[in-house]
């Protein structure tokens, strides 16, 4: 099985975004070194004191020259932020810099009224999906200098290496992505632990309406990645404990208070105790918003998801209050799946 990981660079408690962003390089590195396949890094604006993720563009770069040979990418740029031409220029860069390495995860969020303001981001459009559908083709003609003659941006390049240009992937938590990526012919990345209530019928969705793509970079066939929150260590009991920082970050989010991470023990005392540990065998209809376990366990849940809705990949998320407790996280589940 292909794992992956993507990274929102959290600060941690008393420190700074120069703290968090050494954290991604340590784990990026650690990640190349265990075998996973991709290393993704979001955005996310507004919170800066609280999540340093807000250009992944900036930080992939950083990455290229840190790391040698795992694949980095975007998950994701946020397109209704910007001009298509302009993320394929970032994303040509990349290219440029970690030469057939880059995968271009392209997905789309409102965030507060104030950040999208201050981003200059139109809120409401009449067809969203359409807009978001058409800038990605953009993207890629702009990547690939496929605009025909004629055009008015047939006359337009953006940096490039000679190699593999980067790779497109449709990211979403809904059916609507799901459609998209469908019509486009493109692969698809399910952020199951946003709304993982809605991961079966987005990946059927995926594949019911997958049409093989004319775009360059798409497929013949449909490719899918379901993004987790999973958090592994040495007995499902002390796995149980660390996922209460998730647990308690959304209930968190449920009130209002975005973005922050808690300890585990002040996570446990605001969840008034310990979460049970996640059943090695979940039910039918059971997809927890936060997965734990030992290394045996885990590797059970991921398989069992990812076999439920079919994905070709699976990415791993978390949210700790101790960064060498997600490291520790990546090395059992590497490990116990065998990469």
């Amino acid at each position: 099985m292909d794992l992956s990981i993507v990274d929102l660079s959290p600060v941690p408690a008393g420190q700074t975004a120069t703290d968090a962003f050494k954290n991604t390089v340590t784990a990026a590195q650690q990640a190349e070194e265990l075998g996973y396949s991709r290393f993704w890094v979001a955005e996310h604006h507004g919170m800066g004191n609280i999540l340093a993720g807000t250009t992944p563009e900036v930080l992939l770069g950083h990455l290229a020259a840190k790391t040698d040979s795992i694949r980095l990418g975007s998950g994701a740029i946020l397109l209704n932020n910007y001009s298509a031409f302009k993320v394929a220029e970032v994303l040509g860069t990349l290219d440029g810099l970690a030469p057939g390495r880059i995968d271009a995860g392209l997905g789309r969020a409102n965030g507060s009224e104030a950040v999208d303001q201050a981003l200059e981001t139109q809120r409401y459009v009449s067809n969203p999906d359409e807009e978001h559908s058409e800038k990605i083709k953009a993207v890629l003609n702009h990547l690939h200098h496929e605009f025909p003659d004629g055009h008015p941006y047939s006359g337009l390049s953006v940096p490039r290496s000679d190699d593999n240009a980067p790779v497109p992937w449709v990211l979403g938590s809904s059916s609507a992505s799901a459609k998209i990526a469908a019509a486009l012919g493109l692969r698809f990345c399910f952020a199951a632990f946003i709304r993982p209530q809605f991961a079966t019928h987005a990946f059927e969705t995926y594949r019911r309406e997958f049409e093989p793509s004319t775009l360059p970079g798409g497929l013949s066939k449909p490719y899918s990645m379901v993004a987790l929150n999973a958090i592994c260590a040495e007995t499902d009991e002390a796995a149980a404990e660390l996922r209460s920082v998730a647990e308690a970050t959304y209930k968190r989010m449920q009130r209002g208070v975005i973005g922050t991470t808690p300890t585990v023990e002040t996570a446990i005392d605001e969840l008034g105790g310990i979460p049970k540990p996640t059943p090695a065998t979940l039910a039918a209809d059971e997809w927890p918003r936060s997965i734990s376990g030992s290394p045996d366990t885990v590797q059970k849940l991921i398989t069992q998801l990812a076999d439920r809705v079919g994905a070709d990949e699976v990415m791993i998320q978390h949210a700790v209050g101790d960064h060498a407790d997600g490291l520790r996280s990546h090395e059992l589940i590497a490990d116990v799946v065998g990469l």
